[in-house]
């Protein structure tokens, strides 16, 4: 199975690197990536549970354009079977815990503003609903299974009752829905699995003003959500082997 994991944010990237000491780098027009073969000695603890796939790590980039354009380019050039993007949300306080995981069902990107109409037909058309027939009936870690709205923006405060009465909304990031939506128009099996590093409230974020702490909190998502991944792959591996009770 060729496997893509797509990285988005720099802060995200930035984190993760560490944990690939024997990764070598390399650069596309887009940003860093690393081919992680199998068995190939790496050092490092959360590489060497992750060398028995043939998986490639992407940098793809922070906000719509960059996710959208790298998601493209990494379907065209690596051909994944599998395209999983891990990272960061902003969670609403009240209506999601902080370090829950979010197991995207659906995206919607919801920072659209259209004038000229009330803007439903193109909230719609950038709506994707996230085909995950392909997993195992149990999964491997504790998630949150549901929508994730995604702007080119972090979480306004006031906007908060609005995302909730009219999306039902818990959490938002920046390029899940550029993801889901390209991936989907090339028919590639994609998960997209998003930790909550921070709480949003009707009074502010916690990590507004505070990026020290956004990046301490980024470093503990992604290393949990890395830290699962192998037992990710190995169930969906199972599945497709079909074995029994998954």
């Amino acid at each position: 199975m060729n496997i893509v994991v797509v990285v988005s944010a720099n802060a995200e990237w930035k984190v993760i690197k560490p944990l690939f000491p024997e990764a070598k780098i390399e650069q596309s027009p887009f940003g860093e990536f690393a081919n992680l073969t199998p068995f190939d000695g790496a050092a490092g603890a959360t590489q060497g549970k992750l060398d028995t796939w043939h998986l490639t790590l992407f940098h793809g980039g922070w906000g719509k354009i960059s996710a959208a354009a790298t998601t493209q380019y990494v379907i065209d050039h690596f051909k994944p079977d599998l395209l999983i993007n891990l990272g960061t949300c902003g969670g609403f306080e009240g209506r999601i815990e902080r370090g829950t995981i979010i197991l995207v069902e659906k995206t919607i990107v919801y920072d659209i503003i259209e004038q000229m109409t009330d803007g439903e037909e193109e909230i719609a058309f950038y709506t994707t609903k996230l085909d995950l027939s392909w997993l195992p009936r149990v999964l491997p870690s504790p998630v949150w299974r549901g929508l994730l709205i995604s702007g080119d923006r972090d979480i306004i405060a006031s906007d908060i009752p609005m995302l909730i009465k009219k999306y039902n909304a818990v959490a938002a990031d920046w390029e899940s829905g550029a993801i889901a939506w390209t991936a989907k128009k090339n028919n590639v099996r994609t998960l997209i699995l998003r930790g909550v590093s921070d709480l949003v409230s009707l009074n502010g974020g916690e990590a507004y003003g505070d990026y020290e702490l956004f990046i301490q909190r980024t470093r503990e998502i992604m290393k949990k959500l890395f830290d699962q991944l192998p037992d990710w792959l190995s169930a969906i591996e199972k599945v497709e082997q079909g074995y029994r009770g998954y």
